[in-house]
């Protein structure tokens, strides 16, 4: 599988409301990502359904749409893939339900957790938090490019780093072994500028 460089996550709690999110969407497709992952921590089950199958509806052609944590939810709203953390369902049993084809992405925070998940079905693992971040009530300890470095040593399924990564340093990640960059908070102001100028600086 080969990840694109960006990889936005939409994050419904970052939004006013749901038109604002799908409206980022749109913004996200126009400026040329072609992944982009949908997450909501706090709404019902309805309600991410029908975010999700919405943003199905809007997404540009060529767009990959990844559920978080929810195999169910990635089934019935017909998305390409599913992204599991530490405390959501096991890789193994996630692939179980998603079957062969949708992308599997798991998300570690330690070396032993990126080793662990390296033994998995899963297609790409994600190492965080590089950086400080705000987008988690309780994020896990900071790894630094180091962690990224230290990760890419481990494994050799596609790396995304994530956490606190910004247009200033998104560089640095990538050279420090990454192959993409999980984005929330900077693409959040005029998303498509913010990811066309992502989109310049990671070519």
């Amino acid at each position: 599988m080969l990840l694109p460089r960006l990889y936005p996550i939409l994050d419904a709690g970052c939004f006013p409301n749901a038109n604002a999110m799908f409206a980022a969407a749109e913004e996200l497709a126009a400026a040329g990502c072609t992944l982009l992952q949908y997450r909501n921590k706090s709404g019902s089950a309805r309600r991410m359904l029908d975010e999700a199958r919405e943003l199905r509806a809007r997404r540009g052609a060529g767009v990959k749409l990844i559920m978080n944590d929810r195999a169910d939810l990635c089934l019935a709203a017909g998305f390409d893939g599913l992204h599991v953390g530490q405390d959501d369902l096991l890789p193994e049993s996630a692939r179980r339900i998603i079957g062969p084809v949708r992308w599997l992405g798991v998300s570690t925070h330690n070396p032993e957790q990126l080793a662990e998940a390296d033994k998995t079905s899963a297609d790409y693992l994600a190492i965080g938090p590089v950086f400080a971040t705000t987008s988690k009530a309780n994020p896990d300890p900071v790894v630094g490019l180091e962690g990224v470095r230290r990760a890419r040593e481990l494994t050799r399924k596609p790396l995304v780093a994530i956490g606190g990564i910004t247009r200033a340093n998104a560089c640095s990640v990538i050279e420090a072994g990454a192959d993409a960059v999980a984005v929330i908070s900077d693409l959040l102001p005029d998303p498509r500028k913010s990811a066309e100028e992502f989109l310049k600086i990671l070519r």
